[in-house]
């Protein structure tokens, strides 16, 4: 049985949670359609972080939103480097991560990317050599510290240009399936005892082919993934409660550092719930715009009327604070150059190996 499977057995998947994109997204896709002739361009929502490309609606650089980072922000974020795929990039890996006071193990994953495609964990010199010649030459990564705290969470935040202090409207606990040995069955039997799991084979079973008929010794942990990404099988549940003053000022802090940042979700790592809730002891792995949705909608707890309803709310507040921000000067992105910046992100996506 895998772990946090007691606490989702009753409901192990909601009734929307694993639905082809093109019928959970077509309401979703109507309504921003219906702001945009309200607001007179699909692509006003593309000013609510006009620093960032399409304010990180599609194809924008995820080191280059962390560049933009303050001092303050800076402290944390974790550390990372950059490196373009090609010619003796191991070496060249190897070099930035030691210039950069990094060591092994580290995080690989496409600079330009979404949904946990292509990330890898990668401990050695040889899982390094390996990884960067899986992607294509001339790809952007970012090679980033293995953060150790055990747990992962999506904060999505919102300050309207008008308001001197931003809040945080959704937060999401992220957890890592894993099977638990034994002695007597094989992964692949524990996977298929599993009330949720075994619903999602194709989630679990190729990236664990390799180990499918190992047997786990008692009381053994195998984690079925790396990323903390739902799409790929992490477990997400809503932590709303835990949204606290003292969170949200501190997030508040860091975002007011990063340069007209008013729309997103933040990704961190962090010690403990309680120390979550303090605003102490997390690092935040990566930041993320105007793409990005409240991810506490695939809880599975939750009804497809709340997810409808989260959906809605937040990309409202995006045509609204992009409208204010053009009002200020700031134009939306180009509808045309957005589309382009959109295919050639689904041809990167295409290209990337796959996730840990």
């Amino acid at each position: 049985m895998t772990e946090n499977a007691s606490a989702k057995a009753a409901n192990p998947l909601s009734l929307f949670e694993f639905w082809p994109g093109w019928i959970f997204y077509t309401p979703v896709v109507l309504y921003w359609f219906l702001l945009g002739l309200k607001y007179r361009s699909l692509t006003v929502p593309t000013a609510a972080n006009p620093r960032i490309v399409t304010g990180g609606l599609c194809g924008e650089s995820k080191s280059s939103i962390l560049d933009m980072a303050g001092t303050y922000a800076t402290d944390w974020i974790a550390p990372y480097t950059t490196l373009t795929t090609g010619k003796d990039d191991t070496a060249r890996a190897l070099a930035a991560i030691k210039a950069r006071g990094l060591e092994l193990p580290v995080v690989v994953k496409p600079d330009i990317g979404c949904n946990g495609t292509g990330v890898r964990l990668v401990r050695t010199p040889a899982d390094l050599e390996k990884t960067l010649a899986a992607f294509p030459r001339g790809i952007d990564l970012v090679i980033q510290r293995l953060i150790v705290w055990p747990h992962e969470a999506g904060l999505f935040y919102i300050r309207h240009p008008d308001s001197p202090q931003g809040h945080i409207s959704s937060l999401t606990y992220k957890d890592i399936p894993a099977v638990i040995g034994n002695g007597r069955d094989t992964v692949l039997d524990l996977l298929r005892q599993d009330n949720r799991a075994a619903r999602l084979p194709e989630l679990y079973e190729k990236r664990l082919k390799d180990r499918l008929h190992t047997v786990l010794p008692e009381g053994e942990r195998l984690e079925l993934l790396f990323t903390g990404n739902h799409c790929k099988g992490a477990i997400f549940r809503n932590g709303g409660e835990d949204i606290t003053p003292e969170l949200t000022a501190r997030i508040d802090a860091i975002m007011q550092d990063i340069p007209d940042f008013h729309f997103g979700r933040i990704d961190v790592k962090f010690r403990s719930r309680e120390a979550l809730r303090a605003g102490q002891d997390f690092e935040i792995i990566e930041i993320n715009g105007v793409g990005s949705e409240a991810t506490h909608i695939w809880d599975s707890r939750t009804t497809l009327r709340e997810a409808y309803a989260a959906q809605f709310h937040h990309y409202g507040e995006s045509f609204r604070i992009g409208a204010s921000k053009v009002a200020q000067g700031w134009r939306p992105t180009n509808l045309w150059y957005g589309i382009r910046l959109w295919r050639r992100q689904k041809r990167l996506l295409a290209s990337y190996p796959p996730n840990d």
